[in-house]
């Protein structure tokens, strides 16, 4: 399979991922959507290394996967207090826990 088809598809699902930040208001589904982009940025890497015929890619796809696990514990510690503070998973109370 040509790696060009990759590089599509990653276009194709970091659009996606960008348009569900910019368009929906619930903090766990902008979570997911930002975790899409994420893996889209990977794929391109892989596939961009495939394409020079290196592991350079891949090895930093790997440490960005490790950077997104942390940043899964961090993010959900963040919007379940906000659910547990307001009783709503919305980006817009966010703004309302500031001091």
């Amino acid at each position: 399979m040509n790696p060009v088809n990759y590089l599509y598809l990653a276009a194709l699902l970091f659009t996606i991922g960008a348009a569900g930040v910019l368009i929906r208001r619930n903090a766990i589904v902008v979570f997911m959507c930002i975790e899409l982009m994420l893996n889209a940025c990977n794929l391109s890497l892989v596939a961009f290394s495939r394409m020079h015929g290196n592991l350079d890619g891949q090895i930093i796809a790997f440490f960005t996967m490790v950077v997104a696990a942390a940043e899964v514990v961090v993010g959900l510690a963040i919007i379940v207090s906000l659910f547990r503070s307001r009783h709503s998973a919305s980006v817009d109370d966010a703004s309302l826990m500031k001091l």
